[in-house]
């Protein structure tokens, strides 16, 4: 079970935040991103590492932007190798994997914590709910749908919702340009 995301929004928010004097530790899926310089990386391979990685971080940071795109189920049983083939069907029974951002935001103690919304449909009401029910300080949210936008790109069109209701409409930028925005708003809110 998995996704097409490519780390790339992730990786853009690491090199701009690093290129801005911050000192940044990127929890990262598997990829064929090269590290950014000067970031220090954590790789992982699941999603309960992911998981226990950025907890672990949590209580060391000024601010997480938790753009991985991790899947919301996993395998309830792992084969030991490779499954072979039968005249039967097989059926794969899932369990939900923890919810890293909500964790984060229950463990939020004065960072500044901003999540991604990556949907197909519903956007502005899934993102919305997604911001109130984690505790979140604004969330970005991509419509999947677009072309140009999401999974895969260079680039990507963002919206940003606020907790009082605000909503900001990005274009399609590149995601270095996208990072940048979502850091000057991550400024904004240190200096509020």
């Amino acid at each position: 079970l998995t996704n097409p995301s490519s780390g790339k929004m992730g990786y853009a928010l690491a090199r701009v935040a690093h290129r801005r004097g911050a000192e940044v530790t990127l929890v990262s899926g598997p990829t064929f991103l090269n590290s950014p310089y000067g970031v220090k990386e954590i790789r992982v391979a699941t999603a309960k590492e992911m998981h226990q990685a950025v907890v672990e971080k949590m209580v060391q940071v000024d601010a997480v932007v938790m753009a991985a795109a991790v899947s919301d189920y996993r395998p309830k049983v792992m084969a030991a190798g490779k499954i072979k083939k039968s005249d039967d069907n097989e059926s794969l029974e899932l369990e939900r994997t923890e919810d890293i951002l909500f964790r984060l935001g229950e463990l939020k103690n004065n960072q500044i914590l901003v999540g991604f919304a990556a949907e197909t449909e519903n956007l502005l009401e899934n993102a919305k709910e997604k911001l109130q029910q984690k505790n979140l300080d604004f969330i970005v949210a991509n419509d999947l749908t677009v072309d140009g936008a999401g999974f895969g790109s260079d680039t990507n069109e963002v919206t940003i919702l606020w907790p009082g209701g605000e909503v900001e409409n990005l274009p399609l930028e590149s995601k270095e340009v996208i990072a940048a925005h979502i850091w000057n708003r991550v400024e904004r809110l240190w200096q509020t």
